[in-house]
């Protein structure tokens, strides 16, 4: 049965395994996929499922379950690189727009050092949201450069595709970049708020405006109608007279001071912090929503390839005619009740060998496999009536092939207990002794056990 204890535990995660496979097999060609299709048919359900299953299966086999962790690292890694650098930058800003208290601070220059870069990159969001497909923009592009980067797994080369590709049919690129770009802003601005508030409470900074070209009038206009909803929240406002005044260098007067802080402070927190938190959250409650609605694109031409695979014509619209000819190859498998049963199974054998033994009561024949078809047929109902015990007899005359270590891999996944019968030679023959101990060597690489004699009397009572 297959192995699912280190499957993704998101939706989205499994889907984007998936469509990873679908990439990867639509650059490179179909993969090997007889086991996949076999485990995906016997667990049943819908086309989706069976996809999901199959796909889950070759990403596990292929390591792309791995890759995919890996990048998930990088991904985490890389988010708090940019939000370690959010964090000095916004304290960047802070200090840029205050310096040092050796002179006064000219209002309107701080504010722009403040939230200047934070408007054209809240501008450029808009526009890439209205105009362009993803609305990432740079810092979200480059986190997806660096996510790529620091997975450092060349098997992951087509998982930043792959998502790409899952998210663009529903548009939530936009949403998911747009989420981090905002996360990172509100760091970047609650440092900025943060290092304000420290150096305001440690240092005395004077605040003045300076102009060559606007009146006095201009600028107590432009403050009060900025300063108008900061003060709705409770942070002050400077009055008229201390805006007029402020234009005096040099002035000092604590009440102004303090106004002009209180603005300061007031407006970098509603024209700022604010609609980066807001449109953060509005982001990712998009990205949720959506996210949790996406599927499988079972339209696409190579997924109707996979229902053709997955489910044959003859399983979906059932059998016409009756089967005069009986049962084909593998003798019919008879499991024992409760999973108890006990099979013994052999593999390729010549007609030198008379077979099977003499079997003990309980221990159920399942034939000679020798070709593709038997052996989908015995691990299919090996898939349903796993047995407690399984023996794999194999002539030792034969080389271990990689197809026939593939098999051994894949019945034994279908016992509780398997064992490797390395049946002795026909009488008047030997074995080869190098190839005796490739096989052994194979086995053992395969973490299967094996005997050199018959394994009857373990497969009728469980133990030698």
């Amino acid at each position: 049965m297959t192995d699912s204890s280190n499957a993704p535990d998101s939706s989205l995660q499994r889907l984007w395994l998936c469509e990873a496979v679908r990439l990867r097999e639509e650059h490179a060609g179909p993969l090997e996929d007889s086991e996949a299709n076999r485990l995906a048919r016997l667990a049943g359900g819908d086309i989706s499922q069976m996809i999901e299953r199959r796909a889950l299966h070759l990403a596990r086999r292929d390591g792309l379950i791995d890759a995919q962790r890996h990048w998930l690292q990088g991904a985490r890694l890389a988010a708090l690189l940019l939000a370690v650098l959010a964090l000095l930058g916004g304290a960047a800003l802070a200090f840029a727009a205050l310096g040092d208290g050796s002179r006064p601070v000219n209002v309107f220059w701080a504010l722009g050092s403040l939230l200047g870069l934070h408007l054209l990159s809240l501008l450029g969001w808009l526009l890439g949201l209205m105009l362009a497909a993803d609305s990432g923009g740079a810092l979200g592009r480059l986190w997806l450069w660096l996510c790529s980067r620091l997975a450092r797994d060349a098997r992951s080369v087509q998982l930043a595709p792959a998502l790409l590709v899952l998210l663009q049919p529903a548009r939530l690129t936009r949403w998911g970049l747009g989420a981090v770009i905002h996360g990172f802003w509100v760091l970047a601005l609650l440092a900025a708020l943060g290092m304000l508030l420290a150096m305001l409470s440690a240092r005395h900074y004077g605040f003045v405006w300076e102009t060559t070209l606007l009146g006095a009038d201009s600028f107590v206009s432009l403050t009060q109608t900025l300063g108008a909803l900061p003060a709705l929240l409770g942070f002050s406002l400077p009055s008229e007279e201390q805006i007029r005044a402020s234009g005096i260098l040099g002035l000092s007067e604590d009440g102004a001071r303090q106004a002009w802080a209180g603005w300061l402070l007031g407006v970098l927190l509603v024209y700022g912090l604010l609609p980066r938190l807001l449109l953060g959250l509005f982001c990712l409650w998009r990205w949720r929503r959506g996210s949790a609605r996406l599927r499988l694109a079972l339209s696409a031409a190579d997924l109707a390839l996979l229902r053709q695979r997955l489910q044959p014509g003859s399983e979906r619209l059932g059998i016409c005619d009756p089967d005069t000819l009986g049962p084909a190859q593998p003798d019919q498998l008879q499991p024992l009740a409760g999973g108890e049963s006990a099979v013994l199974v052999a593999i390729e054998l010549d007609d030198s060998r008379s077979w099977p033994p003499r079997l003990p009561a309980g221990v159920a024949n399942a034939g000679i496999l020798d070709d593709r078809q038997q052996r989908q047929q015995l691990l299919e109902q090996l898939g349903r009536f796993p047995p407690a015990r399984l023996a794999i007899a194999c002539d030792p005359r034969r080389s271990p092939d990689r197809g026939t270590l593939a098999l051994l891999g894949e019945l034994a996944g279908s016992a509780a207990a398997t064992r490797v019968w390395l049946l002795p030679a026909p009488p008047g023959e030997a074995l080869d002794g190098a190839r005796l101990a490739d096989w052994h060597q194979a086995l053992r690489e395969l973490q299967l056990p094996f005997n050199d004699s018959a394994p009857l009397t373990w497969l009728e009572t469980g133990h030698d």
